[in-house]
């Protein structure tokens, strides 16, 4: 006799959205290791981005600009403050402070050729000036961190201008890593460490523990290169608007503003991913800050963390930056996670796109990495030549969407000019929710 019940349909297994594969993966590793996972990179979680604002292109209204036959400006000036000798750059995009250490020698050079024939500027980094960025950059930017790794008094009067790092956006409040297997000779050299042992960089300065101490430093520094040299002081976006405030205080010609989606070379992936604020949040408590000192355009704001496209570039100036500094981008540009080293990243477990493990030196781009073997394997001078194509693109799709806007220059473009997709978005740039008037927290409808 056979059975003549009725089949129970099967539910399909549901995921948790808590406990997701990647959470559990991570559970594991930790249950095995015991050890927190470090990695580069920034942030990988989803937060609200460039990508949840639109531009509001001329109609009737607004009268649009003739794309390439009418004249957009695109040149900025930085440091004009105090400082005797500003910094003139074609364009506003920078490229942001990447070390040699982090970094292999060819990629800074790259780095510094790219940035040259964009007739833009370059950022030395933790760890000191090597020879191949300072003689293939034409404008360089010498950073003073608070490890001192590298700090010599002749670089810095060798340098176009200063930058005082108090923050990275990856990692506000936490020092930097540089793992053994990348002090090499010459960067134990540099950095005056011995060879092959785990470098840790200091979370705070040294010689000063707040703004008027600050004061004293950047005024050292200025008595150091003549009053000549533009000083930065860059700050991890956590509390922008009082950062802001204290930085121009101290003396500060230009604020460097780093968001959560910027990068680092290794760190917790726990900081990461957990400290700091989203990039589109910070712009525009910095930009209040400067407005009510009447600052604003006398101390520049430039802006980094998750810049990609004109249309970011676009953006961030419509809020209120001066420029822009681009990092993880610019290491994509020269030939970072390539598709045509895919299978030597499924060798080291992860996939093109994928690869984050910067801080091991295995990097088979040969750009994170100080093994003369991969490090040879990018050409410095081709890198350098992809760096300048990116950066012109990035200038070009600005400049279009300016001249949509109806602007001559690129330092034109307002908060008018855009609306938001979200609410998220609307709060954070404070531009109205698109296809209203209203801005979260303000009048409306």
């Amino acid at each position: 006799m056979t059975d003549q019940s009725p089949k129970i349909p099967q539910t399909v297994p549901r995921q948790s959205a808590t406990f997701t594969n990647e959470i559990n993966s991570e559970i594991r590793r930790a249950a095995a290791t015991g050890i927190y996972d470090i990695r580069g990179g920034g942030a990988k979680r989803k937060v609200p981005h460039f990508d949840d604002l639109l531009f509001l292109g001329a109609s009737i209204s607004r009268y649009p600009l003739e794309g390439y036959r009418e004249k957009c400006s695109t040149n900025v000036t930085l440091g004009t403050r105090f400082a005797k000798k500003p910094i003139e750059l074609d364009i506003p995009v920078t490229i942001a402070g990447m070390s040699f250490g982090a970094l292999s020698g060819n990629a800074k050079e790259a780095l510094g050729r790219g940035a040259t024939l964009a007739g833009t500027s370059t950022t030395t980094g933790d760890g000191g000036m090597t020879e191949e960025e300072r003689g293939h950059s034409k404008t360089l930017v010498y950073q003073v961190l608070p490890s001192r790794y590298g700090m010599n008094p002749d670089d810095l009067r060798r340098a176009d201008a200063i930058e005082v790092v108090i923050g990275q956006g990856a990692k506000p409040g936490g020092g930097g890593m540089l793992l053994g297997q990348k002090i090499t000779d010459r960067v134990a050299e540099m950095r005056t460490l011995p060879k092959g042992i785990d470098q840790r960089s200091a979370c705070r300065h040294p010689d000063w523990t707040g703004p008027d101490d600050l004061e004293i430093k950047i005024l050292e520094l200025r008595e150091i290169t003549g009053w000549e040299k533009p000083i930065y002081v860059k700050i991890g976006g956590t509390r922008p608007y009082y950062d802001t405030t204290l930085a121009v205080k101290a003396g500060a010609d230009v604020v460097v503003l780093d968001g959560m989606q910027g990068g680092t070379a290794a760190t917790q992936d726990v900081f990461i991913e957990h400290v700091g604020l989203p990039t589109l949040a910070c712009i525009r408590p910095a930009v209040q800050a400067l407005q009510d000192m009447g600052l604003h355009r006398e101390v520049q704001l430039v802006i980094s963390g998750g810049i990609r496209t004109g249309a970011d570039v676009a953006k961030a100036l419509a809020l209120g930056a001066d420029a822009v500094a681009i990092g993880t981008a610019a290491m994509v540009a020269l030939g970072d996670n390539d598709p045509r080293w895919e299978s030597e990243y499924n060798a080291l477990g992860t996939t093109t796109g994928a690869y984050d493990d910067w801080h091991e030196g295995r990097d088979p781009a040969g750009i994170t990495t100080q093994d003369p073997a991969l490090a040879a394997r990018l050409d410095p001078v081709a890198a350098g030549r992809r760096l300048r194509n990116y950066l012109a693109v990035l200038t070009l799709e600005a400049q279009t969407i300016a001249r949509a806007c109806g602007h001559n220059n690129l330092h034109n473009l307002e908060p008018e000019d855009l609306c938001a997709l979200t609410m998220e978005a609307a709060a954070m740039a404070r531009v109205p929710l698109a296809g209203t008037t209203w801005i979260p927290g303000q009048g409306g409808f």
